[in-house]
């Protein structure tokens, strides 16, 4: 399985804290992939996305949360547990190119 390093998200309005994500991406090698195409990709287990935690230098899995009635999303997981560490990375720039 390919394991990619995220470091930027995309949301419709970057400062909430709780709005959904539309993309995640690597500013140093300037791509961006759609929340939809990421989804498919993990779920699919052919490729793995995570974050650097910047407290413990340890990765961080994005995993797929569905919940009944809503759109599947995007979320860290660790240490047993769903945390918010993925909608405090910085933004996406134009500089980002779209892959999927």
């Amino acid at each position: 399985m390919k394991e990619y390093q995220v470091n930027c998200v995309n949301k419709p309005n970057r400062n909430s804290a709780h709005e959904h994500i539309t993309h995640i991406g690597h500013t140093g090698n300037k791509w961006r992939l759609s929340r939809e195409a990421a989804i498919a990709r993990i779920e699919s287990k052919t490729e793995a996305f995570y974050i650097v935690d910047k407290s413990t230098g340890k990765r961080v899995y994005i995993g797929v949360v569905r919940e009944a009635g809503k759109m599947p999303y995007l979320r860290t997981y660790a240490d047993g547990k769903w945390n918010d560490n993925l909608l405090a990375q910085s933004e996406c720039g134009t500089e980002c190119a779209l892959i999927g």
